[in-house]
């Protein structure tokens, strides 16, 4: 899977810290292997431009599902490396994934940006993404991909949750819970063991619906945090 900071895999140094790309195998078939190269900080352009794209597509095999989320980064307009605008840029860079991948005889499926945390002073939930998810299932639509919208289901998850029970999913602790963060911490976009398994089951959910790509095995039982693996560096960035 190619995707940014809210997907990718962290390290013993980061935990709780997890992304819904490291919490995905716990919902797929045995067998099915997951190869996570979503970088922190990455937008569509810098993902490719970095040449992780290219890595990609030199290991993709025929028969293999890549799935591609972005959208967190490529609204920074601060920043060209990162930069794309939505209907344009940000489109053209998505075909490189869908084309390199169809070319490769691989089955790309499009992921629409996880929605962050963001609720009014009155608790009402709103949209941060602008038209970045619109601009993915548009192009969803033109190129015949397949689309998981992880935009509303992650907004109708978080609007169900509200406010302050939304906490326990993402990266929200308080000073001295956590070694890897003595100070505490309150992050609104990335999530806590429990935030990237939950997403994790949206993503596969939905996936299974997919015409050919039943791969998960949905849990509806509890799934323990413990169930992740933080490996001893980040695998993206090693």
């Amino acid at each position: 899977m190619a995707g940014d900071s809210t997907a990718a895999t962290y390290a013993t140094a980061d935990v709780p810290r997890a992304g819904w790309g490291q919490a995905l195998p716990a919902f797929l078939r045995p067998g099915i292997a997951v190869s996570n190269a979503a970088l922190s900080g990455a937008s569509s352009k810098s993902f490719a431009d970095l040449g992780r794209l290219d890595l990609i597509l030199a290991a993709i095999r025929p028969g293999d599902t890549l799935l591609v989320s972005f959208g967190h980064n490529d609204e920074k307009a601060e920043d060209p490396a990162r930069y794309t605008e939505p209907w344009t840029t940000f489109q053209d860079y998505l075909r490189r994934y869908l084309d390199g991948a169809r070319a490769r005889h691989a089955h790309p499926v499009l992921v629409t940006p996880v929605e962050r945390r963001r609720f009014t002073a009155d608790g009402v939930p709103y949209l941060s993404h602008g038209e970045y998810p619109d601009a993915m299932r548009d192009l969803a639509a033109r190129t015949r991909t397949p689309l998981v919208d992880l935009t509303a289901l992650s907004f109708d998850l978080w609007s169900k949750l509200g406010p302050e029970p939304t906490k326990d999913y993402f990266l929200w602790l308080d000073p001295g819970e956590s070694v890897n963060y003595p100070a505490g911490v309150a992050d609104n976009t990335h999530f806590q063991a429990h935030g990237a398994i939950e997403v994790a089951r949206l993503v596969a959910a939905h996936a299974r619906t997919l015409p050919g790509r039943d791969h998960a095995a949905i849990h509806d039982t509890h799934i323990p945090d413990d169930v992740l693996v933080w490996p001893p560096t980040r695998p993206a960035e090693s």
